[in-house]
């Protein structure tokens, strides 16, 4: 596991964290941190993401805007210390479901050849099948180190339990195993079970791409764009010259908090349309609030002629 370099600041932060933070909660992040494939211990990683904040914070005051500042500091390190590893998390859960019925079948022909399941099993660690072929390797290596395959495959599929698919199917193995079925059989069936699953998952968000182009393209881009329009339309009808005085820079962070507010729902909406999970919506969510910051941002600092 990495660590940041020890001394200076950042071991005076990491202590601080550790100081702070339960230790129980610090555990938790750094089961959730792991999950994601991301090294570091948890308090060092939450410290990355207060500087990685810190830093969006420094850029953004820099353009004269201390509320902005605030907002990016926490929005930097949320999407560092949560959204990150999320996204890290869904993306190597995708990959292994693409890749379980190929390896349930790849199992499945190596029964059926006469060899034994924990040898078959070990035979799959030499297959290229991405993410999943390293939870093998895993689990092959604790039953070479005398855990019972059961349990090995028990807590294979308790590390993977985010995936409903990954983890039904291996608890449908498990317990084909300790009854004794034919396990070649169960494995052909269970392979097809996935396969069909994730073929209605696909269509799923096949049928809703409109659905979800509709909301990206009204909370990430027109909604944003008209708003920012809005804004240029009040500061160009409020000064001296004109006898009127608005409140632009209260309007505008009105509008700016009404588009992240947009962005937010929108973004949750995709994913329960899409994946049927609030969870799920949280990366379109972080998409459509970035995109949507720039496009009022920069609509807002445009000269259009008013």
């Amino acid at each position: 596991m990495r660590t940041l370099a020890r001394g200076g600041v950042s071991q005076l932060l990491v202590t601080l964290f550790e100081k702070i933070i339960p230790q129980k909660y610090l555990k938790r992040y750094e089961l959730y941190i792991y999950s994601a494939g991301i090294n570091f211990l948890a308090a060092e990683y939450l410290v990355i993401s207060f500087l990685m904040g810190l830093i969006f914070a420094l850029v953004v005051s820099f353009l004269g805007n201390t509320l902005y500042s605030v907002v990016a500091f926490i929005g930097g390190f949320i999407g560092m210390a949560f959204i990150y590893p999320y996204w890290r998390i869904s993306k190597r859960i995708e990959d292994m479901e693409k890749n379980l019925p190929d390896a349930f079948f790849y199992l499945a022909s190596s029964l059926r050849a006469g060899i034994s399941f924990s040898e078959a099993l070990e035979e799959l660690t030499t297959a290229k099948f991405g993410a999943l072929t390293d939870e093998f390797k895993r689990t092959v290596a604790e039953i070479k180190k005398g855990r019972p395959t059961v349990d090995a495959l028990r807590a294979f599929a308790l590390r993977n339990k985010k995936s409903p698919v990954i983890y039904r199917s291996m608890m449908i193995i498990i317990e084909a195993l300790e009854r004794g079925a034919p396990m070649s059989d169960v494995l052909v069936s269970v392979g097809n079970d996935v396969r069909e699953v994730l073929r209605i998952k696909q269509e799923r968000k096949a049928s809703t791409g409109m659905q979800a182009m509709f909301f990206i393209i009204t909370s990430g881009f027109v909604g944003p764009l008209i708003l920012g329009i809005v804004t240029k339309v009040m500061e160009s009808m409020s000064g001296a010259g004109t006898g009127v005085h608005l409140p632009v820079e209260s309007m505008t962070n009105v509008l700016m908090a009404f588009v992240v507010a947009q962005a937010l729902v929108s973004g949750l909406g995709i994913g329960v349309i899409r994946e049927g999970s609030y969870n799920a919506g949280l990366k379109y969510a972080a998409l459509l609030v970035a995109m949507g910051s720039i496009v009022f941002k920069g609509a807002a600092l445009i000269n259009i002629g008013f």
